[in-house]
């Protein structure tokens, strides 16, 4: 197998004829194998020389990208094609194209370099000159394809300033080449496609910039096992992501150890299979794959063997005090009455429990950390608790059921884990999770706190996040209105752009308030380049307008669905003389005013009617006139439309949503409810263009002039598509 390597920063007009050839080479010939790949500079001077890679550097104008070309040729002759052959012309290089024409394909490979300059005045007159010699040609040299052709379409199209050019249609000849060369090879559309993957990941590579991961954790090289331990009672949100995404990282990547996902379910009044299932699952979709599962309720047996034995060496006991009285006298540092019973009587008060008996119900388990220290999570903490509610796993197994404080750190020294990674919030927690390990003798586990992902006007309690369920506020856990991993997901975050837009915000200790703004600019990032472009127009009040100068019958062309990669496809733009605008498009025309149809060309503003009703300014109709031969770049207006003949208009509803809290961040002692907008969701009833009825489910588009938008809902019988507004980072939503 040979190796194409490419310099990752180089200019994309020398890398991708290069590209081309081998995308050509792969496509075309099933023998052939040859591995792309793009490197930096330094590793790219350690492969030259190397006898199976073909290499394309930085310094690539002087040694020509037609070498890498032509000695991709030599190693496939499979790119010769039906009526060429390979001829060497100097010791480097090899060329190929007809056996009439050899030293024009050679001629044209050495002109390649004309069309690297990155200024329009420069590249004019090689473009023209070009577009001349194509006048009467279909391909530059010859009648079939050659790398000729391959060559100086990959140059212009890497060339952003040529591309543009040759966008606009002017250079008529040109135009008609690239274009036909483009869609009768599918081999371009994938080197496009790998090329703009490429230009991704070197975003993707520099999206920690700016958090630093070198937290120096202690004793990695004994080896490094993280958890994530999720509590089955709701769906992940968004702070759940970034535990998880973290643990994994330091685990598979800073230091290539092992991660384990645990479920913390130890409250059978909370949890469900359900949730268990849907964590599972998001974690799969955002790319996390723990090397083992594991569940809290595999160790029931042998936690309350350990709480036998602290109750056996004094260092927990039984209570009874109420849970307000206890509160009380935690937070004042007095001691519970219970708290010097005997032995006997503890070990007696917690097989009650164990029971599930009516006397068992009124005890619960303290730890006999502390009665007045300053830190009052080692206030004797509660470690064990009767409930007789069947648990989803264990059934009616257990009555008794251990804290998390209690159950973490020593399910952590069981099954291995060297480095706990949790949220800030357990800091005051950290010295009882020592102690528990230090009094049942069990070992060490070394823990780093990170600050916890806050963002303005949004909850991330689990506990409040139910409460909006179970009151009818939201449609539930996956209400794009929610900052759980499948209500944003729903909204249309990528997974792409939340791994990204999390692994930059790193492990730092800092807390901070988010706004949703940077979040959503991620993931605009992601969907841009991909979106297909699609045309929508509002229902209420749309302008219908004759357009003069159309042709009489409606006609259909095959437009690219996004402008800038071909790679996502065609659809079918229809033109007539009868359109539909928007109302607020049409309330902003004036008399003989030119405007753009976008996708069409220029048109002027004739006639401007009203309705009937003298008080209501909407626009009725309008006459516009094609100006095709008018400049687009010098109208200030350019408007979407659809033809109202040749196609079926779909129907569709835009959905919008705002906060759902009002506030930026709610206090501790603030009321939700004082803080609940009334008003969060927004629906608009459209008819979109005749493609959007082949959209399915999860699609990501952009409607011009409009947004991006999540297909909640495909098109069915009687119903319209369901679309839901994805925002940019430009909002405030």
């Amino acid at each position: 197998m040979a190796s194409l390597i490419l310099a990752s920063k180089a200019n994309q007009a020398i890398l991708l004829p290069a590209l081309l050839a081998a995308t050509y080479a792969n496509d075309s010939d099933p023998n052939v194998s040859i591995n792309i790949q793009f490197e930096d500079a330094e590793s790219l001077k350690q492969a030259e020389g190397a006898t199976a890679e073909l290499t394309l550097g930085t310094d690539a104008p002087t040694r020509g990208s037609e070498n890498a070309v032509a000695r991709l040729v030599e190693a496939y002759p499979s790119l010769q094609g039906k009526h060429t052959k390979l001829v060497r012309v100097y010791p480097s290089q090899l060329i190929i194209g007809l056996q009439a024409d050899i030293h024009k394909v050679n001629e044209w490979l050495a002109r390649t370099s004309a069309y690297y300059a990155m200024d329009f005045k420069t590249i004019e007159s090689p473009l023209l000159e070009l577009d001349s010699h194509l006048t009467l040609r279909t391909y530059i040299v010859g009648y079939s394809l050659t790398v000729a052709d391959l060559s100086v379409w990959g140059a212009i199209r890497g060339n952003k300033v040529a591309y543009a050019a040759v966008k606009k249609g002017n250079i008529l000849n040109l135009s008609r080449w690239f274009r036909f060369v483009e869609e009768t090879n599918t081999s371009i559309a994938s080197a496009i496609h790998f090329m703009n993957a490429q230009a991704l990941e070197k975003k993707t590579a520099k999206s920690k910039e700016g958090a630093s991961y070198d937290i120096a954790l202690p004793d990695t090289e004994k080896g490094v096992v993280t958890r994530f331990p999720p509590e089955p009672s709701g769906y992940l949100h968004i702070g759940h992501a970034k535990a998880a995404l973290l643990n994994d990282y330091f685990a598979h990547e800073q230091y290539k150890g092992t991660m384990i996902c645990r479920f913390d379910d130890t409250n059978p009044s909370k949890e469900k299979e359900e949730f268990q299932d849907a964590i599972v699952e998001d974690l799969a979709l955002m790319g996390i794959k723990p090397d083992k599962t594991s569940y809290t309720s595999d160790y029931f047996e042998d936690l309350y063997h350990y709480c036998v034995k602290l109750l056996k060496a004094r260092k927990a006991y039984a209570d009874d005090t109420d849970q307000d009285t206890m509160r009380q006298e935690r937070g004042d540092g007095i001691a519970s009455r219970r708290r010097d019973a005997t032995v006997e009587d503890n070990l007696s008060h917690f097989e009650e429990m164990k029971k599930g008996t009516t006397e068992g119900l009124r005890w619960c388990i303290r730890a006999k950390m502390s009665v007045d220290n300053p830190n009052k999570a080692m206030r004797d903490p509660v470690i064990y608790r009767c409930n007789p509610q069947s648990h989803h796993r264990t059934g009616t197994t257990w009555k008794i059921y251990p804290t998390y404080d209690f159950c973490c750190p020593i399910v952590d020294s069981l099954e291995g884990v060297t480095h706990a990674l949790r949220t800030i919030e357990y800091r005051d927690r950290n010295p009882q999770y020592d102690w528990m390990l230090d009094a049942l003798n069990l070992r060490k586990v070394h823990i780093w706190d990170f600050a916890r992902m806050n963002f303005i006007r949004t909850l991330l309690s689990k506990r409040k996040l139910a409460k909006f369920v179970d009151q009818g506020v939201v449609w539930g856990w996956d209400d794009p209105r929610f900052p759980t991993i499948r209500g944003i997901r729903r909204r249309g975050m990528t997974i792409e752009a939340l791994r990204e837009f999390i692994l930059k915000q790193g492990p730092s200790r800092n807390i901070v308030n988010l706004d949703w703004t940077l979040f959503w600019a991620t993931n605009k990032k992601y969907i841009d380049p991909v979106a297909p472009r699609h045309t929508a127009i509002i229902k209420e009040n749309a302008v219908p307008a004759t357009v003069k100068g159309a042709r009489a019958a409606p006609y259909t062309e095959q437009k690219p669905k996004h402008g800038k990669n071909p790679g996502v496809g065609m659809k079918s733009v229809v033109f007539s003389g009868s359109i539909l605008i928007d109302q607020e498009d049409a309330r902003s025309f004036e008399q003989d005013e030119e405007i753009t149809l976008m996708g069409w060309g220029n048109a002027i503003v004739r006639k401007i009617s009203g309705t009937l009703n003298p008080l209501n300014k909407d626009v009725g109709s309008l006459e516009l006139e094609l100006h095709l031969q008018g400049d687009v770049k010098k109208t200030d207006k350019k408007i979407t439309w659809l033809s109202t003949e040749g196609q079926e208009l779909v129907p569709v509803e835009l959905v919008d949503f705002d906060y759902l809290i009002t506030k930026d961040k709610i206090e501790d002692d603030d009321e939700i409810e004082d803080f609940l907008n009334p008003h969060t969701e927004f629906r608009v009833a459209a008819v979109a263009d005749c493609n959007v009825a082949e959209l399915k489910e999860n699609d990501i588009i952009q409607f011009e002039r409009k947004g991006y938008y999540r297909v909640d809902k495909a098109l069915a019988r009687g119903q319209p598509a369901v679309l839901f507004n994805i925002p940019t980072g430009k909002a405030s939503k």
